[in-house]
C-alpha cells in the first residue's frame, strides 16, 4: 500500500498523492484506440478489512470525457503465495464511451495485468 510503490505500478500515472486516509490524487494518461487523454481525479479506498480485502473507487475527467468506477479486491493466501482477485465496474462519459463498453473492458484487464505483474516484479 506505499503510495511511491503504487504509482510506479500504475500504467500511464504521472501523479499519485494522498489527500487524507486512503485518498489519493491521481493523474494519468491512458490510451485507448485512436483516443489518448490525461485524467485527473481521485482514488478512495473503502470498506478496509485488513490483509483481507477492500474496495477500491475511482473518478477522473479529462479532455476525452470522464471515467467512474469501482472494485472489490479480495486477498487469500494460497500456500506460499497469496492469490488476488479483482471485480469491477465502470462508467464512462463522452468521446471515449463512443469506442464502446467492449474495447474499455479489455483496456482495464491490460492496465491491471500490468499493474499486478509490476507490483508482483517490485515484491520478488
Amino acid at each position: 500500500m506505499d503510495p511511491a510503490v503504487l504509482s510506479s505500478c500504475i500504467p500511464g500515472c504521472e501523479r499519485f498523492e494522498p489527500e487524507g486516509d486512503d485518498r489519493y490524487h491521481v493523474a494519468l494518461t491512458v490510451g485507448l484506440a485512436s483516443i489518448t487523454g490525461r485524467y485527473s481525479g481521485t482514488i478512495v479506498l473503502t470498506d478496509k478489512i485488513p490483509h483481507t480485502s477492500y474496495r477500491l473507487v475511482a473518478e477522473g475527467e479529462g479532455r476525452p470525457g470522464f471515467v467512474k468506477g469501482s472494485s472489490a479486491i479480495a486477498l487469500r493466501a494460497e500456500g506460499m503465495t497469496t492469490a488476488v482477485d479483482v471485480t469491477g465496474t465502470v462508467q464512462t462519459g463522452g468521446p471515449i464511451a463512443r469506442v464502446g463498453q467492449r474495447l474499455i473492458g479489455s483496456v482495464a484487464k491490460m492496465m491491471l495485468d500490468r499493474f499486478f505483474a509490476c507490483l508482483q516484479a517490485k515484491l520478488a
